[in-house]
């Protein structure tokens, strides 16, 4: 069998390929909640390419997965390094990277990760659990006090909710005395800055020892806003095997990206920090328009392409962009809600949108479209109907957006595509969206049944008669003569 990768046999590997700065030299000074693909791909490389311009080697990263051992059994043996494979259309690059330093399960033992969090070196506490991870309620954007795992984290037990982690490792920081620290939240979430604070503010309030912590956070905690943008998709064995033919190692915990990556962060942290801005970053004083802008135009349509192109039987998102006039659906989507941003000075969103476009079509990157569909109850708030609210509040039709609205409809009630493959509802309201749909037997029973669901759609929205027609004649359409013609018959007007 191939040598595995690990410190050791970096030697081995092609001078191109290693690590640009020696994994041996850095100190842990990141604690990173949810060390999934999009981390590993993102935020640990501008973070390794920031300290080799800077110079500076205390920022490691102390990965902490939240829900299984696979990322620990994948990293722990190869003295957690891994490759990034870069692919374009034409061409894979790959480097391997060693800023993760040290990767614990929360889900095992807590304790480590609380350590983590309250040591004086660790000054960033940074965060990918994806919408989900969080547990709101995306109608109020406060914490899920009926969640049974926030209860139980709430009533004492070592907290196994990224917010109850948090919550505690701050709480043991106080303690310790150990300094200021920034909460750095990377997830897709509007202001996701200021729904973290608001999280670990509802949890202090709950808490029923926390007398002076929420005071001290306030004081000593920073919670900028960032957003983030990179395609990650998951990683297959083909990959792995790709990734061992160029290394000429095995590394099992290799991850595919595309070429782009952005990162946007709001200039206020408490504490010292990387100096990400040297490796690309933007440091800024607003984040707001970025996000919105991203969500918006890049979430919105990347939705939009899952939903529809699995229904029309697409397995990859490159294939959506050719199908069914997918691609010109989402250009029509974008150019609607164009008018919703506040694009920052200089900024041409039409390159951009022409961008996203050509990067949804990367061949080489293979992303699955069911992997994209899922969570939509907890990503559809941002990505569309915040769009739709504002559209329809300046008296315009949200007539894209409301048909790609109508498209997640179906795909979480068709269970399966045009084609005869399944369409998994992985959401954490799975059931609450096959109760409220259990007997519907026609489009209008489906729209209605699903704009009722206020933990999506609160109640202004969907008691919106104007949206409820145009989502209603999309799904209609969707249910009666499928995607192609459906899509046909919306771009006509």
């Amino acid at each position: 069998m191939t040598r595995r990768l690990d410190l050791a046999a970096l030697a081995d590997v092609p001078d191109s390929m290693r690590p640009r700065v020696d994994p041996r030299e850095l100190s842990v000074g990141i604690v990173h909640l949810g060390i999934g693909a999009f981390h590993r791909a993102h935020q640990a490389v501008f973070t390794e390419d920031a300290m080799v311009a800077s110079g500076e080697r205390a920022w490691g990263v102390c990965g902490v997965s939240q829900r299984s051992r696979r990322v620990v059994d994948q990293l722990a043996p190869q003295d957690d390094l891994y490759a990034v494979l870069e692919r374009s259309a034409g061409a894979t690059a790959a480097r391997v990277v060693g800023t993760v330093r040290e990767v614990l399960c929360g889900c095992d033992d807590v304790d480590p990760v609380l350590e983590r969090i309250a040591a004086p070196s660790t000054r960033v506490v940074s965060l990918t659990v994806t919408e989900k991870g969080y547990r709101l309620r995306p109608a109020t954007g406060h914490l899920d006090m009926a969640d049974a795992e926030v209860t139980a984290d709430l009533a004492g037990r070592p907290p196994r909710t990224v917010v109850g982690q948090l919550v505690r490792g701050l709480e043991r920081r106080r303690r310790a005395d150990a300094g200021p620290i920034t909460v750095l939240c990377c997830d897709n979430l509007p202001a996701n800055g200021v729904v973290v604070a608001r999280l670990v503010s509802d949890f202090c309030d709950r808490m029923p020892d926390s007398v002076g912590l929420g005071a001290w956070i306030a004081q000593a905690v920073r919670f900028p806003c960032t957003m983030v943008d990179r395609i990650v998709p998951a990683t297959v064995a083909g990959d792995r095997a790709e990734a061992a033919r160029l290394l000429g190692l095995r590394d099992e915990g290799t991850v595919v990206t595309e070429p782009f990556s952005q990162w946007v962060i709001e200039d206020d942290f408490a504490a010292a920090r990387p100096g990400w801005e040297r490796a690309g970053a933007t440091l800024t004083d607003d984040v707001a328009p970025y996000e919105t802008m991203k969500l918006r135009l890049l979430n919105g349509s990347h939705s939009t392409l899952a939903y529809l192109g699995a229904l029309a039987g697409c397995e990859f998102m490159a294939d959506a962009v050719r199908t069914a006039d997918l691609g010109p659906l989402v250009e029509g989507l974008m150019a609607e809600v164009r008018p919703t941003l506040a694009v920052p000075d200089g900024f041409d969103v039409a390159a951009y949108s022409s961008t996203l476009l050509e990067r949804f079509a990367n061949p080489a990157l293979r992303h699955r479209t069911i992997q994209v569909a899922m969570d939509g109850s907890q990503k559809l708030p941002q990505r569309l109907l915040h769009g739709a609210s504002e559209l329809l509040a300046s008296g315009v039709a949200p007539r894209l957006t409301a048909f790609a609205i109508a498209g997640w409809m179906r795909y979480v009630t068709a269970g399966v595509s045009e084609t005869g493959s399944a369409l998994p509802v992985d959401d954490p309201l799975s059931p609450r969206l096959a109760a409220a749909t259990a007997g519907a037997g026609s489009a209008a029973a489906i729209c209605d049944a699903l704009l009722g669901v206020t933990e999506i759609f609160g109640a202004q929205l969907a008691a919106d008669a104007t949206f409820r027609g145009l989502v209603l004649d999309g799904l209609d359409r969707l249910t009666r003569t499928g995607v192609a013609a459906a899509v046909r018959a919306t771009l006509a007007g």
